[in-house]
């Protein structure tokens, strides 16, 4: 789709189109392969040291992320100060066992934003149900409008994370 760029300090975006590849991956972003995908577990890994500052996405490809300078290949979790590897492949491995790590945050998050590739994906609503029950709302956007959405909150000091898949389709990738 389109990679977002932070322009300056009052936070404006530019959204500049890109042609569209008729190739779309599935699973193609996983960071390992699998020989049984069925009985895989969500695990994550830390990619990099908390961070005192806020953490911003600044731009996006098919196979990752700009996240306050750094690169980040595939699904990635954003936490408040840290970034995170997100073991998901597409919206269908969206569970309440990948979701754990944000309810289990603390100071507890008030928003999560999960951006879930080219297009919004309905997630099952026992999920959204569950996050609701600890105190966190869910946005589910596609990918372009979660990174902005989770830049917006976060300029506001809203207490926000985002789980974000790359969209299977940018000129970028």
């Amino acid at each position: 789709m389109a990679p977002l760029r932070l322009l300056g300090p009052a936070l404006s975006w530019r959204l500049a189109a890109r042609p569209i590849t008729s190739r779309q991956p599935q699973r193609g972003h996983r960071l390992t392969p699998s020989d049984d995908e069925l009985y895989q577990k969500t695990t994550i890994q830390h990619l990099e040291r908390e961070s005192k500052d806020k953490m911003f996405i600044e731009g996006f490809t098919n196979r990752g992320f700009t996240i306050s300078g750094n690169k980040v290949v595939g699904p990635c979790a954003v936490l408040p100060r840290a970034i995170l590897q997100w073991n998901v492949g597409t919206h269908k491995d969206i569970t309440a066992e990948s979701l754990i790590l944000f309810r289990l945050l603390e100071p507890r998050i008030e928003i999560l934003v999960l951006g879930t590739g080219n297009k919004v994906e309905r997630l099952d609503p026992a999920i959204l149900k569950l996050m609701r029950q600890c105190g966190i709302a869910v946005e589910v956007q596609d990918t372009p409008n979660a990174c902005a959405t989770f830049n917006f909150l976060t300029s506001e000091q809203r207490m926000t994370a985002a789980g974000l898949i790359p969209p299977p389709h940018t000129a970028d990738g």
